[in-house]
């Protein structure tokens, strides 16, 4: 999987968990949660559609890498290259 690749999944993730929010702003640099109306279980449910889509198993201790779509992408990048 390609990084834009990645980034179209974790963007059709985002309208499912929030289907109100408008992603055409979206600032890949800028954290989700300080863009959009997210909370922790919105965040939760963004790591339990990637186990459930990819079979990813992502520790918390990493929840924090998640935090950005440039962050996200950088660490699932080397997850999802075969996916």
């Amino acid at each position: 999987m390609t990084p834009q690749d990645i980034r179209q999944v974790i963007i059709d993730i985002l309208e499912r968990i929030a289907p109100d929010e408008d992603l055409s702003d979206l600032d890949d640099s800028i954290p989700f949660r300080e863009q959009m109306e997210l909370d922790s279980m919105d965040f939760l449910d963004i790591v339990m559609e990637l186990r459930k889509l990819y079979r990813v198993q992502i520790p918390e201790s990493d929840y924090e890498q998640l935090a950005s779509m440039d962050s996200t992408v950088a660490y699932l990048t080397p997850i999802l290259k075969d996916a």
